[in-house]
């Protein structure tokens, strides 16, 4: 299933992406795509229902009607960073050992081509294209080899950054990541049966037509059960708390000399079985 959010921001409503790309309404079932909605139980649930016996949502989806966050009600956004061995190496960072963990605030939630704020004063605001787990069943000290079982799908991030906030005015990385509107998600959550093998999806970024990642999740470090295993030792995971992963090499940090946008430019990013987001870069 691809599900989803639409609406206008603060209101929106769940629904599912239906076989002709028609949202379908989901109201009748469940209250948000998000918290108990995302348990093996309703989710299975909804997989049984018949799209065309759900109510159709007039507009289409990305283009007159508006998506927002694929999840709703998240408490929280937690990110890993220098997960992919290529981009490591472009920012000439050696190697994690373990998952660097940092998080964005939930205020950096946002739809999956709502407008990207830049901060007031900023010089250095970067891209990252990133695979998003959405978790679906909660716990603490999750064995690795059942950590899937606590997915409940996956998604497309971008993992906006600051590199000046985030690297060069002391502290920890998390006031570079966590501005707002620096967290676009979605369009949709696929569930684990339609997103394809995880370890080996196609992903990309275009800044005004211009590719600059290209890469693929099978140059991850650190696998998305493994992430979610190290993550659980350290707070309890909770249904609807949104984990993105890293990223591949290509962003404006890496580039020589760097490229940081300015304003005005025209994000689009996707991954492989997982849908695309398009932003446009604005100041405040």
């Amino acid at each position: 299933m691809k599900l989803l959010r639409y609406g206008a921001k603060g209101a929106e409503k769940p629904g599912l992406l239906d076989a002709n790309g028609q949202v379908r309404d989901l109201s009748a079932h469940v209250a948000d795509i998000g918290g108990s909605a995302l348990s093996p139980e309703t989710l299975k649930h909804l997989a049984a229902l018949d799209p065309a016996s759900l109510p159709l949502v007039h507009g289409v989806p990305q283009k007159d009607l508006r998506l927002g966050a694929c999840v709703g009600g998240t408490r929280k956004f937690i990110c890993i960073g220098l997960n992919y061995a290529d981009h490591a190496a472009e920012t000439g960072a050696a190697i994690p050992t373990e998952p660097v963990v940092f998080n964005k605030w939930i205020t950096a939630m946002c739809g999956p081509d709502d407008d990207v704020e830049m901060p007031r004063g900023s010089v250095k605001t970067d891209w990252e294209v990133e695979l998003g787990v959405v978790i679906g069943t909660g716990g603490k000290y999750i064995d690795e080899a059942n950590a899937l079982d606590h997915v409940a799908g996956y998604c497309v991030i971008n993992d906006v950054s600051e590199r000046e906030y985030q690297n060069e005015r002391g502290g920890t990385w998390d006031k570079g990541k966590g501005c707002d509107t620096f967290g676009p998600t979605g369009p949709w959550l696929v569930t684990k049966d339609e997103a394809g093998d995880i370890g080996n999806l196609k992903m990309w970024l275009d800044v005004d037509g211009h590719r600059y990642q290209n890469g693929s999740t099978a140059t991850m470090i650190f696998g998305v059960a493994h992430i979610v295993s190290y993550i659980s030792r350290f707070m309890s995971l909770e249904p609807g708390d949104v984990i993105s992963t890293g990223t591949p090499p290509g962003v404006g940090l890496g580039q020589k000399p760097p490229v940081y946008l300015k304003g005005g430019e025209v994000m689009r990013l996707g991954i492989e079985n997982l849908g695309s987001q398009t932003q446009r870069v604005v100041k405040t």
